[in-house]
């Protein structure tokens, strides 16, 4: 657990610490984070999610397994958005947005990193990366869904012009070019996968500097609707895996033990972004992130 800790984990983490620390001691700056942000959203991560989706063994996939832990994401998503509705009293879209810190997993730039650390970039990393499949595949629906409900909850945009803006997102037509070629077994040219090989490892590391400095302006102190949330996220979401995965085991051991790993996870930063864009209040949404990845460093390093 120790070596795990201080060699994969801790490792990952420091990024996101980094950026933290710096950005509280005005190193950094708020629009110079959201520079590289908008950088590593645009250009690195489509160049690390289009080989990984194009490459990925679709056959060899516990397909059952995917299936239970996308039913806990939505029962979980359900209880975490009443709990913050009715027993917090928070306003229905900022509930919306804390229902989906609970669900949606920092599995691609903080999950796979450590993954592969520890299981290496062959097959015993598959089950993240079935996880990681599924969350940016998931993400043509739940990014869009999200999106799109958001927009017209908070009434910025018609439906239609959600579709229009999600339409051009690199990262979403990465995930579709990357499907596309998958399933026609389409070959890549060799320099353009090495280019994304060249650029794409550089999306994990910039991605959580950068959020690590954006989150850096908010209080760390966790009221009761923070606790109640980073709760539901670091135990609630691994423990219904758990139990439905006890109840219809998966194919190995190993899925079993990832996909718990990858409920673990901290919350990804898409609420934050979302709440950011609309106006909605962020002082328990940006916690719960911030918390959720402090404390998930000892619960991944038990659980791997």
């Amino acid at each position: 657990m120790l070596h795990v800790l201080t060699h994969d984990i801790l490792p990952v983490f420091s990024m996101l610490a980094l950026g933290f620390v710096l950005g509280r001691l005005n190193k950094v700056s708020f629009d110079e984070a959201r520079a590289v942000n908008r950088v590593a959203f645009i250009v690195l991560q489509p160049a690390l999610i289009f080989p990984l989706i194009a490459a990925l063994s679709i056959a060899e996939f516990d397909f059952r397994t995917m299936a239970l832990y996308a039913l806990c994401q939505a029962v979980l998503f359900v209880v975490s958005y009443l709990v913050a509705l009715h027993v917090f009293k928070r306003d229905h879209l900022e509930a919306w947005l804390l229902g989906m810190t609970v669900i949606f997993v920092n599995s691609l730039l903080y999950i796979l990193p450590i993954s592969i650390l520890i299981y290496g970039e062959g097959g015993g990393s598959l089950p993240i990366k079935a996880i990681v499949a599924w969350d940016t595949a998931f993400s043509l629906f739940s990014f869009a869904f999200f999106i799109i409900t958001t927009d017209v909850m908070a009434g910025g945009t018609s439906a239609v012009a959600s579709l229009k803006r999600i339409s051009l997102n690199p990262v979403l037509l990465a995930i579709v070019i990357g499907i596309v070629v998958n399933v026609a077994n389409i070959s890549v040219p060799v320099p353009l996968l090495t280019a994304m090989h060249f650029a794409g490892p550089a999306a994990a590391p910039l991605t959580l500097f950068a959020l690590g400095v954006i989150l850096s302006g908010h209080s760390l102190l966790p009221s009761p609707t923070v606790t109640a949330m980073s709760a539901l996220k670091l135990f609630g979401f691994p423990l219904a895996v758990f139990a439905a995965l006890t109840a219809f085991p998966a194919v190995t051991e190993q899925w079993h033990t990832l996909f718990i790993l990858g409920a673990a996870g901290p919350s990804g930063a898409m609420a934050f972004s979302l709440a950011m864009l609309h106006g909605i209040r962020t002082d328990a949404i940006a916690p719960v992130i911030i918390w959720t990845s402090i404390l998930s460093v000892v619960s991944l390093a038990v659980l791997a």
